[in-house]
């Protein structure tokens, strides 16, 4: 269902709540009624306030992020703010001038690579050969697991899955932000390829010393033709925008997050991929209104579900943040049978916490920083950059964006046999 257009009543503030065990900075991130309008913020006593506005390109620097007593991110409409509750409760009595919606704790994210395929591989096979033996007639032969893809030499299997490798579309013209971990910046794959990196991480640079991210970017935007290895990359003309909003362990902050989305809004990017969250099962508002107010602007966020299921012993999960905001496109993981990848994450009942689509995200081939070069990693992490690219073809066939493109990718998948809980819409495909 996509009904981001949920009017916000100023005045009436909604304070987000978190689980125990979700790790908070103690800093608030507050979000604006719609409008330009300004900010008083001195009457609250919050001063040397940064505004994204007042940087090129809407891009805030780390320190910034890290030491200014509060942060506007203009194109969201939101602000991070670090100041005592006697101040925050100025602010959020609406006493300064614009009203405030919301007041939530800002969280702490990190990447969403589920890291035991090989032990998920072979527990699976295991459990498989087992039951098929077990339900068997005497002298049968148990059926093995139905494989719809593997990987060739030509391609990998999410690459075929998805139709990449039969599409007449590169994503050529189109922006590809991937808000992540950064990016290889001397991966050989890329070289000549138009790239766009900055970091909101304080103390690092845009390359990533982690992985994931390139890992992301690869599956999202790598090269038709490696120059060693199968394609595993879908819009392989696109635009890459690789925006660090973790840090090389892998976890970054409500604010680098929203600082490398207000970037990518401003800088027009009709598609924004964020393999990233935290364990929160109730829709963080910031999330929700720059989902909402990304829509708006032209740019689609695709976020991952969350890999915190265990289908193998009966627990089923749930969609965490930033994917769980009904304004966020929510993908869950497909193995190579097309069925759910048993760390994905489940729709929880209620409106937000859907599993929107769903794309290849086990055992994924894609680029690795060097001198690995490769790696194969599973997570709804990594289907999340193919809803991605594929988007970023849609968005080049069609000119459709925001909500139109998020209603393309719906209307055109491939629908599955399992649940929509499970799987959404289904499976998301290229255009032919």
């Amino acid at each position: 269902m996509i009904d981001p257009q949920v009017p916000e009543e100023p005045g009436s503030v909604r304070h987000g709540a978190v689980g125990p065990l979700t790790r908070t900075t103690g800093r608030q991130v507050l979000v604006l009624a719609d409008g330009d309008g300004p900010v008083d913020w001195g009457r609250a006593g919050v001063r040397d306030v940064a505004d994204s506005r007042d940087f090129a390109d809407g891009v805030v620097p780390p320190e910034v992020l890290r030491e200014s007593p509060a942060v506007v991110f203009a194109a969201l409409g939101i602000a991070v703010v670090a100041a005592d509750p006697a101040r925050v409760g100025v602010l959020a009595a609406g006493a300064t001038g614009r009203p405030v919606l919301s007041v939530s704790p800002e969280l702490v994210h990190h990447v969403l690579e589920q890291g035991t395929a090989s032990y998920a591989r072979g527990y699976r096979d295991g459990v498989a050969d087992l039951t098929g033996r077990l339900l068997a007639a005497p002298g049968e032969e148990p059926a093995g697991p139905a494989a719809r893809f593997e990987d060739t030499r030509q391609a990998t299997w999410g690459v075929q899955a998805v139709g990449a490798d039969g599409s007449a579309l590169s994503g050529r013209g189109i922006r590809v932000a991937v808000l992540d971990t950064g990016f290889d910046l001397d991966h050989p794959d890329f070289a000549g390829r138009a790239v766009t990196a900055r970091s909101f991480v304080a103390g690092e640079g845009p390359q990533d010393g982690h992985g994931h991210g390139t890992h992301c970017i690869g599956t999202a935007c790598g090269p038709r033709t490696p120059p060693a290895g199968p394609r595993y990359g879908i819009a392989h003309e696109a635009e890459i925008f690789a925006g660090k909003v973790l840090g090389d362990d892998g976890s970054g902050t409500d604010a680098g997050i929203l600082a490398g989305m207000n970037w990518a809004v401003t800088n027009r990017c009709p598609v924004i991929s964020m393999s990233l969250g935290a364990d929160v099962a109730q829709a963080h508002p910031p999330y929700s209104a720059a989902g909402r107010r990304a829509l708006a602007q032209g740019s689609l966020v695709v976020a991952a579900a969350g890999n915190n299921a265990d289908r193998r012993a009966g627990s089923w999960g749930f969609v965490g943040a930033p994917a769980n905001s009904p304004e966020i496109l929510a993908v869950g993981a497909l193995d190579q049978a097309l069925v759910p990848a048993w760390f994905s994450a489940r729709s929880l009942p209620g409106r937000g916490g859907q599993v929107d689509v769903a794309a290849p995200g086990s055992e994924v081939c894609s680029a690795w920083p060097m001198p690995a070069r490769y790696n194969t990693i599973s997570g709804t992490s990594m289907a999340t950059p193919h809803v991605a690219g594929v988007a970023a073809l849609w968005a080049e066939a069609t000119g459709r964006r925001g909500l139109e493109l998020w209603a393309t990718l719906v209307q055109e998948g491939e629908r599955l046999a399992q649940p929509s809980v499970d799987s959404g819409s289904g499976l998301v495909l290229a255009p032919r």
